[in-house]
């Protein structure tokens, strides 16, 4: 076991045209898909992941195949610490964030689903946790939405056993915050007060324009109030946490331990986001938890629910997964049977790795090494 090597790597594209409108404060959704990979080794044990994007797909598929791919090659999977370090030494003139970030993310989480088959032990197991259950909450309701599209939709995640729902804010592009005040309350009134919200503005406003609205929603059972402004906004988000009206999330667009460490220290967040298929894999990711843990700050991280099952299992810190209900289709489509969240709680499969089954039939082959 201690000699297994990295011998190929074969590249999926899967994609799903969404139906209907879909849009946040920012942009409209109209495409969304998943690179796949599929690590092979000498042991005849093979490892897959996912990263996801609404653009770049190929180019994240090519830079596996043409860069960080033959890296690995020969590589033993159990040195996921020094081929980490190694890669993003290998591109850091041009994968300190985005799609070169996705591909590292990918090539890791499959490293790790390779060691979790050859110790035959589930991942949240090897990092070190005993539970197999996390709580979910539900993310839709779009600002293209009616209001009353948006309650219908919070109403059937609400049935489907959700105590947590993150709805989208920002309208009109953020410009017309009291209509976003109107949505929330209508949505507050329609689920009762035993109903978490969330709230997601995707980087609409500015500081004083979100600590006006949050004022607005104070009594709306809010959870966190996530990005409210520019991402990259790091001032912006600790004047925000800071008038400590309701709490603060964000770190889905940080890509690295260094963007955690900045958005902890600077006191901007009250919720950590990072998402391990962009942030560099389970090996990044487990350090930027375990940063956010020694300030006590609740890990809940940005989609992908059935592998980020494992990383928020095994920390105490640990405490949402995401259920995007614009990808259920997509996840049932990439995976055999992935497990799916019953009453809001997701269920860990006692099976090793990420115990989860590609169904190629589903998949586009993009190239192989």
């Amino acid at each position: 076991m201690k000699n297994v090597k990295i011998t190929g790597i074969d590249t999926y594209l899967i994609e799903t045209h969404q139906k209907g409108t879909f849009a946040d404060s920012t942009r409209k959704v109209e495409t969304i898909g998943y690179v796949v990979v599929d690590v092979k080794t000498d042991a005849g044990v093979h490892g897959i992941a996912t990263t996801y994007h609404e653009v770049g797909g190929e180019a994240i598929a090519t830079f596996i195949l043409k860069s960080l791919g033959p890296k690995l090659i020969g590589r033993n999977p159990f040195e996921t610490e020094a081929i980490y370090d190694d890669l993003v030494a290998y591109m850091r003139g041009v994968g300190r964030k985005g799609l070169a970030f996705c591909a590292l993310s990918a090539l890791d989480v499959a490293l790790w689903d390779i060691k979790g088959k050859l110790v035959d032990m589930p991942i949240y197991k090897m990092l070190g946790g005993n539970r197999n259950q996390v709580q979910c909450y539900a993310t839709g309701g779009w600002t293209s939405y009616t209001t009353q599209q948006l309650i219908d939709e919070v109403k059937t995640m609400v049935k489907a056993g959700f105590k947590v729902v993150k709805i989208k804010i920002g309208v009109d592009g953020g410009k017309n915050p009291n209509e976003d005040a109107r949505r929330v309350k209508a949505v507050a009134d329609a689920v009762g007060p035993d109903i978490g919200i969330m709230l997601d503005a995707n980087n609409a406003f500015s500081s004083a324009v979100a600590l006006r609205l949050a004022y607005q929603l104070r009594d709306c059972n809010i959870t966190f109030f996530e990005e409210p402004v520019f991402a990259d906004d790091l001032p912006g988000l600790a004047r925000f946490r800071a008038a400590g009206i309701l709490p603060c999330a964000s770190g889905e667009h940080e890509y690295t331990k260094f963007g955690a460490r900045d958005l902890i220290a600077n006191g901007c967040i009250d919720y950590l986001q990072s998402d391990i298929t962009r942030c560099g894999g389970f090996t990044e990711g487990r350090k930027m938890v375990a940063f956010a843990q020694a300030y006590n700050i609740p890990y809940a991280p940005h989609g992908f629910d059935v592998i980020h099952s494992h990383i928020v299992a095994a920390y105490s810190n640990g405490a949402y997964l995401e259920n995007l209900f614009m990808f259920n289709e997509l996840i049932e489509r990439t995976f055999i049977d992935a497990p799916i969240p019953h009453n809001g709680i997701m269920t860990i499969p006692d099976k090793p790795g990420l115990g989860l089954e590609l169904n190629y039939k589903e998949l586009t082959s993009y190239g192989s090494i």
